[in-house]
């Protein structure tokens, strides 16, 4: 089953636009797919599956032992796929490793600036922490970059800059539009033709899974 948790540090790094994009796409590519809304104080994940009368199902799981807990949940063959929309990691640190420890793959979507680029390092923290606890067993991680501007030399820039970390940056990149700043609450469509189906596609290719 694979298993993708979107993490960053801070809040308003777009990880629930990411998350229900990622599940969508899954879903529209056949897939059975389950989202987990791991942030309890904002439930932005469960709020949206409501109002949008997503086709699946979405659970709240902000609890610190969600890799134990979620097993049992999806069972052995019950879904393809989950989707995990973590809290700000600052606030929350706990729920965002374990979140990782039952991931197959990391996601860290971020804009192209210098603030975000400094946050990075606390997110690989959370995938290595994660790995020691798997006893090395490293789930794939990625950074996708979200709100760019498509004219900017900045989204280059910084991409180069985090490749020379030793981070894989997917490809797609996410640029400032309407239908992603007033998506939430409303039904997503054709969300496999989007840069978002582009990303989710890359991001399982990482380890050779395909939808």
């Amino acid at each position: 089953m694979i298993v993708i948790a979107v993490v960053n540090l801070k809040g308003g790094s777009t990880k629930t636009t990411t998350a229900a994009f990622m599940l969508h796409a899954l879903h529209e590519s056949g897939l059975r797919v389950l989202g987990v809304d791991a942030d309890g104080e904002n439930e932005s994940l469960l709020s949206w599956q409501e109002l949008g009368t997503w086709e699946f199902p979405v659970v709240g799981l902000p609890v610190p032992n969600l890799h134990r807990q979620l097993p049992g949940i999806t069972g052995e063959d019950r879904y393809d796929a989950v989707v995990i929309d973590t809290p700000p990691m600052k606030e929350r640190y706990g729920i965002v490793v374990s979140a990782a420890r039952v991931s197959t793959h990391v996601v860290c979507p971020m804009a192209p600036t210098s603030m975000e680029y400094d946050r990075l390092p606390a997110v690989q923290q959370v995938v290595q922490e994660a790995t020691d606890y798997r006893d090395g067993n490293r789930p794939a991680f990625a950074v996708l970059l979200t709100r760019t501007v498509a004219t900017a030399a900045s989204t280059q820039t910084y991409r180069e800059l985090i490749e020379a970390d030793g981070v894989t940056v997917l490809g797609p990149t996410i640029t400032r539009k309407e239908r992603y700043a007033q998506a939430y609450g409303g039904p997503i469509k054709r969300a496999l033709t989007s840069p978002y189906g582009d990303a989710t596609t890359e991001v399982l290719s990482l380890e050779g899974v395909s939808a």
